[in-house]
């Protein structure tokens, strides 16, 4: 399934993909998230609860970081979970890029992902507004985070 979001940020470009790409920084703005560590310098562990309607979700994984380009402000990651008591997994390949615009700047995260198991019986409708609900809170808190980040 590909997800594709775009969000206004109200704050300079440079700061917000500073943001971004400090991945334990970023989960801070990704509603919900409860721990991430540091496996190496490119690779994180993290654990997601998420409630699609009356079902509730732990999600479990690695996520990568695969590219990076700073001078353009883009970037992949690579993001695998499961829940172990559904029983099903996710794997996304996730593409950043952070431009400015008027006022600020605009976050493109494009998406292709795949889901096994019982959670993938949700549907893509369902999925896709979770996801959409998820980056609302995502870029209004990365817009808090980037005023504070020193340049």
């Amino acid at each position: 399934m590909k997800l594709s979001h775009t969000a206004a940020i109200a704050a300079p470009a440079e700061r917000v993909w500073a943001v971004v790409m400090d991945l334990p920084v970023a989960a801070r703005c990704v509603p919900g998230v409860t721990a991430v560590n540091a496996a190496s310098a490119d690779s994180f562990t993290a654990s997601l609860p998420v409630q699609i309607g009356p079902v509730h979700l732990m999600l479990e994984g690695v996520i990568r970081v695969t590219a990076r380009d700073d001078a353009a402000r883009r970037g992949s990651l690579r993001a695998e979970a499961k829940d172990a008591r559904l029983g099903g997994t996710v794997r996304a390949t996730v593409g950043l890029s952070v431009r400015e615009v008027a006022g600020g700047c605009e976050l493109r995260v494009e998406s292709d992902v795949q889901i096994a198991g019982r959670i993938g019986e949700f549907g893509q409708p369902v999925i896709q507004r979770k996801a959409d609900q998820l980056l609302a809170g995502f870029a209004a808190c990365l817009g808090r985070s980037a005023g504070s980040v020193a340049t």
